[in-house]
């Protein structure tokens, strides 16, 4: 056996992911406020999702900030990535970028 391949085996013994403790888990973070793409409608809208549950509908900043208070998160800062995940666009993405007369498989960029 190589003598690095050794090394490593030791350093690494007795260590796995089944016998971590809670603070050496890794840890995934997800901000208490998703808001996710936006939908085709008239208007267009995006989902906004508090604590992992469906919150409301949203078809402006002001709308994610009044669904943000109506469940006790004031004065939330939606440029803290730590607070607001924007899935499909940030926080200026209000629209869609296809027509409504034309699929994505038609767009030749």
């Amino acid at each position: 056996m190589r003598s690095g391949a050794s090394e490593v085996r030791r350093e690494g013994a007795g260590r796995s992911l089944g016998h971590m403790t809670e603070s050496q888990a890794p840890r995934i973070h997800r901000p208490p406020i998703v808001v996710l793409g936006v939908q085709q409608n008239d208007p267009p809208f995006r989902l906004v999702e508090i604590a992992g549950e469906l919150a409301g509908k949203a078809h402006s900043v002001l709308d994610v900030i009044e669904i943000a208070r109506e469940v006790g998160l004031d004065d939330v800062d939606l440029d803290d990535p730590d607070v607001v995940r924007w899935v499909g666009g940030d926080k200026f993405t209000w629209t869609s970028f296809w027509p409504r007369n034309r699929s994505h498989r038609e767009h030749r960029g």
